[in-house]
């Protein structure tokens, strides 16, 4: 490809870009960028909490 090719298909890519509408959703991006969970978290099951509650504290880990 030319360099008269690649500039122009350059050239059309940036006047996308440039006058390109977007629909930006800013309270989702702020929320992105102040780190708030877009959903709740959810609170680990107590049954498996119980399970591996003794392997909490040791270096070890569960088992392999």
């Amino acid at each position: 490809m030319g360099r008269g090719r690649a500039k122009a298909k350059q050239t059309k890519v940036a006047r996308n870009l440039k006058y390109q509408t977007l629909d930006t959703d800013f309270d989702q991006l702020q929320r992105e960028l102040h780190g708030e969970p877009d959903r709740p978290v959810e609170e680990p099951d107590p049954e498996l909490l119980e399970k591996y509650a003794d392997y909490a504290d040791s270096e070890s880990g569960p088992p392999k």
